[in-house]
């Protein structure tokens, strides 16, 4: 395919003479003569590389060249002009040009301006493939864990990847893994040569809703340049795509949606050609949908049409077994990013990770030892090295993780050893601090220092 170079200059003479050599170059070329029309002729043309004059009769270049970037038109500018002016040229390189030439153009000069000019974009288009391709690794069963949680979970997954069609609602805490699932399921079934799309449902505008799934056509709202955009829709075509969030959705495109569910057609925004697509479609939530159709805010058709089979990913809390597995993986992750060795977790710092509570799942998990092994200098973490996980409040008992948990030994206990015992450990959680500690406990302050006083408790702040 030959590359396209559109030349945007006020004299005629010099467009037709510029169009005339990059043809014989081998280049597919065109021009425009008017600033004005600019904008909408590098969206219809489509070039890889854009000559632009400085001066043109209405327009400054440079000012040109910041309306490109507004626009975001990622397409290298190289800027031509007739004065020789050093000022001029720094001006133009800091303002985003890529390179300068001075009239009259030196062919030599402009056909190496354009071959650095079109590596640079071939570059480009190599690290968004390269960052394509990182982001769809195959994942494996253990990237979930081990546990027989997981491992019951992850065989019904494979099941119903097999299904090609089948609709599936992804239920599961924030930061469970939910996208992670739905990424399985995708590579484990027929569609996996196809494209994984994922649209975040709370993430996009109200108003830009319907061109993100369905695309529009040019002109069909105001700031719709394009000739036409495809909506996530039909760049999954073959694929599968991914709702997340799906209670975020107003029930307007609610509505527009269960359509697609139920005819596999749709419409673009503002367009008038039905467009049939094949995909396959997931949806995941941190909500229950059950509750939002109960309080109207979520249509029962399309959750019946969501929930023809349903998976639940499980907290982090309730899967204890699979967090050495995925600690180890995130502290290799992040030892390798930040250029750092180390030979693994001691015993307390895995106790400790054991016995968080974890409300933020798998996200949490990963955020924290990025964070440990930014600041880590030994070559082993350590319990101490997490010292910032215990301020806070967060730790569970190793027995449950909701229910307090007492053992009575078989002679018997005094019952002013097990106030002392809960007073003190309580005062240990909240770091010494009474307010927080009776708060805990149920009791005023004042019965709490009453008891302290009572049963020989001194409390000092960090209290051990």
């Amino acid at each position: 395919m030959n590359r396209k170079i559109l030349i945007i200059d006020d004299d005629e003479l010099v467009c037709v003479a510029l169009k005339r050599v990059l043809n014989k170059l081998g280049y597919e070329s065109d021009f425009c003569l008017n600033g004005d029309e600019a904008p909408d002729r590098i969206i219809d043309f489509e070039p890889d590389i854009i000559l632009l004059d400085i001066y043109l009769t209405t327009h400054n270049g440079l000012e040109l060249l910041k309306d490109f970037q507004k626009r975001h038109f990622n397409i290298p500018v190289i800027m031509i002009t007739g004065y020789s002016d050093v000022k001029i040229a720094v001006n133009a390189m800091k303002t985003g040009a890529f390179d300068f030439l001075l009239k009259p153009i030196d062919l030599d000069q402009l056909q190496l301006a354009i071959d650095k000019a079109l590596n640079v974009v071939y570059l480009k288009n190599e690290v968004d493939r390269l960052q394509l391709r990182l982001k769809e690794d195959v994942l494996t069963r253990e990237f979930f864990g081990t546990g027989n949680k997981m491992h019951r979970l992850l065989s019904s997954v494979e099941k119903l990847a097999k299904s090609s069609d089948t609709t599936i609602l992804i239920e599961g805490e924030s930061g469970t893994g939910k996208e992670m699932i739905a990424k399985f399921i995708h590579q484990n079934s027929p569609r996996n040569d196809a494209p994984f799309i994922q649209i975040n449902c709370s993430a996009i505008p109200k108003e830009l809703a319907e061109s993100e799934f369905f695309g529009h056509e040019r002109g069909a709202f105001t700031g719709a340049l394009q000739k036409t955009k495809l909506g996530k829709f039909e760049l999954a075509s073959k694929g599968t795509i991914l709702l997340d969030e799906i209670g975020e959705l107003s029930l307007d495109l609610q509505a527009k949606l269960l359509r697609v569910l139920q005819e596999k057609k749709f419409f673009r925004l503002g367009g008038e050609k039905e467009i049939a697509i094949d995909v396959r479609i997931l949806a995941a939530t941190n909500r229950s949908l059950e509750e939002e159709v109960r309080n109207g805010r979520f249509r029962e058709d399309l959750y019946y049409r969501l929930n023809v089979a349903n998976i639940v990913v499980p907290p982090l809390r309730e899967r204890k077994e699979d967090i050495p597995l995925l600690a180890y993986s995130f502290l290799k992750e992040f030892a390798s990013k930040f250029g750092k060795q180390i030979k693994g977790i001691d015993e307390g710092a895995l106790e400790l990770l054991k016995n968080y509570s974890w409300k933020g799942n798998v996200r949490e998990l990963r955020n924290v030892l990025e964070r440990a092994i930014i600041l880590l200098e030994d070559d082993e973490l350590k319990e101490r090295h997490l010292h910032f996980m215990k301020t806070q409040n967060n730790v569970l008992s190793k027995d449950d993780d909701d229910k307090f948990i007492l053992k009575i030994p078989p002679k018997g206990i005094p019952i002013e050893v097990v106030l002392k015992t809960l007073i003190q450990k309580t005062l240990k959680i909240t770091n010494g601090n009474q307010v927080k500690a009776a708060k805990v406990l149920g009791l005023s302050r004042s019965k709490l220092r009453y008891r302290m006083e009572q049963l020989g408790i001194e409390v000092t702040k960090n209290i051990q």
